[in-house]
C-alpha cells in the first residue's frame, strides 16, 4: 500500500510543530497535503538520512543538489511557502536541546528514522566546497572561493547572464524592459556616477567577464585596468577587449586588489566584488582603494547588504550559501559599509537602494536557465545547475521580502582643500 506520503507528513508536522503549506509526494507514488500547492517531490528514502543527519537547511541543500528532493510545480511559489518554516522562524524556531526534550519530536525522529532505513549518513554532493584548515580571506583562499563560483564555464554563464554578461544587478526602467538594457543601463549609471571622462584611468575591481571596463573604455574614453581572481572570467574578457579593438585601452589582469601598486587612478568601480572580501579584511580593501585614488577621486562601492541583527554578534553566513554558492562571503549591513568607508578617509557622498533591481535581475537570470535547462546541465553537472537555479531563485525573493538588499555608495578621497568635485545638485550625474 502506498502511503509513504501522509505518513511523511504527519511526522514532519509533528516535527515542526507547524502545518506544512505544500504537498508531498513519495518515492512510492503517493501523495498529501494541500490540493492545488506545490509539491515537495522525496525521491528516495536518501532524502531522509540527509535530513537526519544534517537538520535543517544544508540538509534540504544537499537533498536539492543530489536530485533526492525536487519541486513540482513553481518554484517561486514553494520557496515562499516553505521560507516560513525553513528561513524565517527566528525565537520561534524549535532548537536542537528543545527538541531533543519533547518527548512528540523524539517520537517524529524516530519514525522518520524507521522509513529512511538503517544506513549510514550519504556524503555531501561533490558541489559542496571542501573546508581546508587556516585563516579566512588570505589570498590563497580567496583565490580557491572565486574559482569555486566563476570558473563553473563561460558558457554555462552564457545562458544564465544572456549576452550583456553582467553578474549584478540591473538597472530597470520598468519591467518591460530587456535584460541586456538594464545591464547597459547599469554600467552608464556607474560611470556617469564616477563622471568619466576622456583620458581618464580607471581601476575596474572583479571586472568580472570585462562588461564593465568594455564600457567605460568605448562610450567615454576611458584607459581601464580589470582585475579578477578567475582565469576563466579573465581569459574571457580579454577576448572581448581584442574583439572591441580596445586592447590599447583596456587591461585585464589576473590580480587580487591587494597586490594592484600602479596608482594613481581617477577613479574606481567595485560592482559585486566586496562581499567577497570579508568583515575582518573589509576596512583594509576600503584603505586599499583610498590609497589608489588621486585626490577628489571617486570609487563606486555596488553591494548587496543584510539586515542588521538584534544580536550581531550571534549572526552567522547562510548554511547553503556558504557551502555550495558563495564560500567564506560575507554580507554586512549598510551602515557598517558606509562606516568602513569613511574610517578608511572616503567622504561619503551618495547611498542608492537598488533592492527591487535585483529581483527583477535575478528572476530573468532563472527564466534564462530554465529555458536552456537541459543544456546548462550538459555544460557544467545537473547538481551545479541545480545550485545556481535554487540560489538565484531563493534570492530573488529574499530581495523581495526586503530580507537583504543591495546598494550603490558612491564615495571620494576628497583633498584637504575640501574641493570635492561632486555636483551642487543631487544625482546630477556627470556634470
Amino acid at each position: 500500500m502506498a502511503d509513504a506520503a501522509p505518513r511523511l507528513k504527519s511526522l514532519v508536522e509533528q516535527l515542526l510543530g507547524a502545518p506544512l503549506p505544500v504537498r508531498i509526494r513519495a518515492w512510492d507514488g503517493s501523495e498529501s497535503g494541500p490540493p492545488g500547492a506545490p509539491a515537495l517531490v522525496v525521491r528516495n528514502r536518501r532524502a531522509l538520512r540527509r535530513l537526519l543527519w544534517k537538520p535543517g537547511e544544508l540538509g534540504l541543500a544537499r537533498g536539492w543538489v543530489a536530485g533526492d528532493l525536487g519541486i513540482d510545480g513553481d518554484l517561486y511559489t514553494a520557496l515562499d511557502l516553505l521560507a516560513g518554516l525553513i528561513w524565517e522562524r527566528g525565537d520561534d524556531a524549535r532548537s536542537l536541546g528543545q527538541a531533543v526534550r519533547d518527548p512528540k519530536v523524539r517520537a517524529a525522529v524516530r519514525g522518520l528514522a524507521k522509513m529512511a532505513g538503517p544506513f549510514p549518513p550519504p556524503p555531501p554532493p561533490r558541489e559542496e566546497v571542501r573546508r581546508v584548515r587556516g585563516h579566512l580571506h588570505t589570498r590563497r583562499s580567496d583565490r580557491r572561493a572565486i574559482s569555486h563560483h566563476y570558473d563553473v564555464g563561460n558558457d554555462f554563464y552564457e545562458i544564465v547572464l544572456g549576452p550583456s554578461m553582467v553578474y549584478s544587478c540591473a538597472y530597470w526602467a520598468g519591467a518591460g524592459s530587456t535584460l541586456e538594457d538594464a545591464q547597459r543601463d547599469k554600467l552608464e549609471l556607474v560611470c556617469r556616477k564616477l563622471s568619466l571622462k576622456p583620458g581618464q584611468r580607471l581601476l575596474d575591481v572583479g571586472c568580472g567577464w570585462g562588461s564593465m571596463a568594455v564600457h567605460a573604455a568605448r562610450e567615454h574614453g576611458v584607459s581601464v585596468v580589470g582585475i579578477t581572481l578567475s582565469q576563466e572570467q579573465a581569459a574571457y574578457a580579454r577576448k572581448r577587449v581584442a574583439d572591441e579593438g580596445l586592447t590599447d585601452r583596456v587591461e585585464i589582469r589576473v590580480q587580487d586588489y591587494r597586490d594592484v601598486t600602479d596608482g594613481p587612478y581617477d577613479a574606481i568601480s567595485s560592482i559585486g566584488m566586496a562581499e567577497h572580501v570579508g568583515a575582518e579584511r573589509y576596512l583594509d580593501y576600503a584603505r586599499d582603494l583610498y590609497a589608489l585614488l588621486k585626490p577628489g577621486g571617486r570609487l563606486l562601492n555596488h553591494q548587496i547588504a543584510r539586515r542588521p541583527q538584534k544580536d550581531e554578534s550571534a549572526y552567522s553566513v547562510d548554511a547553503f550559501i556558504d557551502a555550495y554558492v558563495f564560500p567564506d562571503g560575507e554580507l554586512a549591513p549598510i551602515g557598517t559599509t558606509v562606516t568602513q568607508l569613511e574610517r578608511a578617509g572616503f567622504e561619503v557622498r551618495d547611498v542608492e537602494g537598488l533592492r527591487e533591481h535585483y529581483a527583477l535581475t535575478l528572476r530573468r537570470w532563472v527564466a534564462n536557465l530554465e529555458a536552456e535547462w537541459v543544456r546548462a546541465q550538459r555544460l557544467t553537472r545537473p547538481g551545479r545547475a541545480r545550485v545556481w537555479r535554487l540560489y538565484m531563485a531563493a534570492s530573488a525573493l529574499s530581495f523581495e521580502r526586503n530580507r537583504i538588499g543591495v546598494n550603490q555608495v558612491l564615495a571620494v578621497r576628497t583633498p584637504q582643500s575640501g574641493a570635492s568635485g561632486m555636483p551642487l545638485r543631487s544625482r546630477a550625474w556627470g556634470e
